[in-house]
């Protein structure tokens, strides 16, 4: 059994209450928008990392993390990227890629919406994280955690965080 800690969209910024949520997690995986080489540091000093870019992140960024992970854990096949749509609505790129790699689980970010949905006709769990940064439309900051126990996915819990909106941030100074 793993135990994953999943986050998207930090664009630059991790909430400190990542790190209680994902303590007792083994690994986290990012699904891009990272935002800055700071980030990427502070979550490969806390747990092993696995993650993709996203269409914000620059060139330092990219040279460290690819487009699209795939790898095995447990009895499961992981495919992660940044923009993917979600089931019945992948794009073009994503769709080749279930088709090449067969996942058991697709990772994405990019949305902002949090949505975890099973796909009858690739026969795979989609996730995406919802936003975790401060940066976008999101009135939310989301973040979850799971388990991978051989080829099932359990405990799977959502942290979710009001995110200060503009007006707050004004009345503030």
């Amino acid at each position: 059994m793993v135990k994953i800690g999943l986050l998207s969209d930090t664009h630059g910024s991790l909430h400190p209450r990542v790190f209680d949520f994902f303590k007792d997690c083994d690994e986290i995986w990012h699904a891009g928008d990272v935002g800055s080489l700071q980030v990427i540091r502070q979550l490969e000093n806390f747990k092993k990392l696995r993650g993709v870019y996203g269409n914000i992140d620059g060139n330092d960024i990219r040279t460290e993390l690819p487009e699209f992970q795939v790898f095995n854990i447990e009895y499961v096949k992981v495919l992660i990227t940044h923009i993917a749509g979600y089931p019945g609505k992948f794009n073009k790129t994503v769709l080749s890629e279930i088709k090449k790699h067969a996942p058991d689980i697709v990772v994405a970010g990019h949305s902002h919406i949090l949505k975890v949905m099973y796909d009858n006709r690739n026969k795979l769990l989609f996730i995406n994280p919802g936003a975790a940064g401060n940066h976008g439309f999101h009135h939310k900051i989301t973040w979850l955690r799971f388990q991978i126990d051989g080829k099932e996915f359990k405990e799977m819990e959502i942290m979710e965080i009001d995110r200060p909106s503009l007006s707050d941030a004004v009345n503030r100074t």
